[in-house]
């Protein structure tokens, strides 16, 4: 699959399109944050990923207006909380998402993480949302593959989406190609391991190979696995950087060598147990 532009597209299972490269704002506020969301839309971005969890939901509501940039053109995520799951209260939780945010739908609404005992509800929840027209595609988070077999063995609607953590050092193959066969798209957060791409020697090399960064080498790694990725910046330079990376293409051999780096190693937390 050719991926050439930042405003390329993927097509999700009910054929809704979402941008491959998208803009993360986990602990990020105030005015950096805003200033950081108009210039990604200012340079192109068209994904902004926010969750009730982090508590910005606001600034980037503001942001958006204040970018020009039209609604419809924008893919906008948000996520429901972990304390907020169950049925009503999820419905409940993304109505105040929207209020933050000042908008009327959302593109995609993700479960944050695989609750047990609520995860089901919740997604009935999103379910609904979907019918009712105020999502236009609804996913998960964090869900391995027990927790989606779970959601396809008793509720109606397959996830369209699955954002994991996913970066050269937990690639998850067995999920990875479970969503793939399920026609679930997979989207990556944080993808650049906390800014440890830049000490492993590997990525280092192969980023002097392609004159670029590592930081671009593992995106352009993850678009070229087919996955979304949505790196976090508030600094310009980076956001810009970040998203320098449609112009070049990754050999088999070289995208194998990034294989090779799968510890199955976590940086977050384990959605069996956390």
């Amino acid at each position: 699959m050719e991926i050439s532009s930042i405003y390329d597209t993927t097509e999700l299972a009910n054929k809704v399109k979402m941008p491959w490269l998208g803009y993360g704002t986990y602990k990020a506020h105030g005015n950096e944050l805003k200033e950081g969301v108009k210039y990604a839309l200012s340079i192109g971005y068209r994904l902004i990923d926010t969750a009730e969890m982090y508590e910005n939901e606001r600034e980037i509501g503001r942001a958006i207006k204040d970018s020009g940039v039209p609604r419809e053109q924008i893919f906008i995520t948000s996520k429901v909380w972990n304390t907020n799951q169950g049925y009503e209260s999820t419905l409940k939780s993304f109505q105040k998402s929207l209020k933050r945010l000042d908008i009327e739908y959302l593109d995609l609404y993700l479960i944050h993480w695989p609750v047990s005992g609520k995860y089901i509800e919740t997604w009935k929840a999103l379910e609904k949302l979907y019918k009712d027209g105020k999502v236009r595609a609804i996913g998960v988070s964090n869900f391995l593959i027990n927790h989606l077999k779970d959601v396809m063995d008793k509720c109606e609607i397959v996830p369209m989406v699955n954002q994991i953590e996913f970066h050269p050092h937990l690639i998850q193959w067995d999920l990875l190609n479970f969503c793939k066969s399920n026609k679930i798209q997979v989207e990556a957060w944080s993808p650049l391991m906390r800014g440890k791409v830049n000490e492993i020697p590997e990525i280092v090399n192969i980023a002097k190979k392609y004159n670029k960064t590592p930081a671009q080498i593992v995106l352009r790694w993850d678009l070229q696995h087919e996955v979304i990725t949505i790196p976090k910046s508030v600094r310009k330079e980076r956001i810009k950087e970040n998203s320098d990376i449609f112009d070049f293409e990754l050999s088999v051999s070289d995208m194998k060598i990034i294989d090779s780096l799968d510890q199955n190693k976590r940086y977050g937390a384990d959605p069996n147990d956390f």
